[in-house]
């Protein structure tokens, strides 16, 4: 009994501090697919995330009475924390399924898409709007065209055969670079489909581990709870 205490209160501490992680997770997908709405328009996508912030909000009072259980056992106290822990569990495990299955369905788009707004871009050598969706994910991520350079010569007319890319895909290094063919050591190497790749699934499985963690201590923080109740049974609460 005096273990079960111990672990509780243990257990509670570290709810309350997993809930600014669970959060920094929730958030992270949250302004992920707000920023780059225009690849992802499915407003299901960031599902995840608003149940990774309703899970960090509900880890805070479950932590704090965690601790207050392992103090000084309460009857109402440990029957909510009970139910605390039971939505906790349903939360977790939904947002980690959805963040599994999400972070493939959305991923399998993501070409597409990027195919679809470089094929739309209206750019020439002498001139760069920089305003299009393509310019402002290029100039963010640091990249150029879907795989690399060669996708802006392809979308290109077969009758028009560029010198240049967009501006957008210049290294900040170089303030003069035009985008120039010429000059490609003051183009971004990398593409722009790998860049979102690893952030989509870095936010999606970030997600996924912490309530699988999660999930796992607080189990163990049921087991301890139980422990407890059975020393002290309550008959007045049997309903729970």
């Amino acid at each position: 009994r005096s273990f079960a205490r111990s672990l509780l209160r243990l257990l509670g501490f570290i709810f309350c501090g997993t809930a600014a992680a669970q959060m920094f997770g929730g958030v992270s997908v949250i302004l992920m697919l707000k920023n780059y709405r225009y690849l992802f328009p499915e407003s299901y996508l960031s599902l995840p995330g608003w149940l990774a912030l309703a899970t960090a909000l509900t880890l805070l009072p479950t932590g704090v009475l965690a601790v207050s259980i392992s103090v000084k056992c309460s009857r109402n106290q440990q029957g909510t924390f009970m139910y605390l822990l039971l939505l906790l569990f349903c939360l977790e495990m939904s947002s980690a399924a959805l963040a599994c299955s999400y972070s493939v369905r959305a991923a399998s788009q993501l070409e597409s898409a990027m195919d679809c707004l470089v094929h739309q871009h209206n750019w020439t050598c002498s001139q760069d709007p920089g305003k299009s969706a393509v310019d402002v994910i290029q100039r963010k991520l640091q990249c150029c065209g879907v795989h690399n350079y060669t996708d802006w010569l392809k979308a290109s007319s077969s009758l028009y055969h560029p010198t240049c890319v967009p501006e957008s895909c210049c290294k900040e290094e170089h303030s003069h670079c035009r985008g120039d063919l010429g000059h490609l050591e003051q183009l971004s190497e990398e593409g722009c489909l790998k860049k979102l790749e690893d952030q989509l699934y870095f936010a999606m499985l970030y997600v996924f581990w912490c309530c699988i963690v999660l999930s796992i201590l607080e189990l163990l923080a049921g087991v301890s709870n139980g422990i407890l109740m059975r020393c002290q049974p309550f008959h007045e609460l049997r309903i729970l």
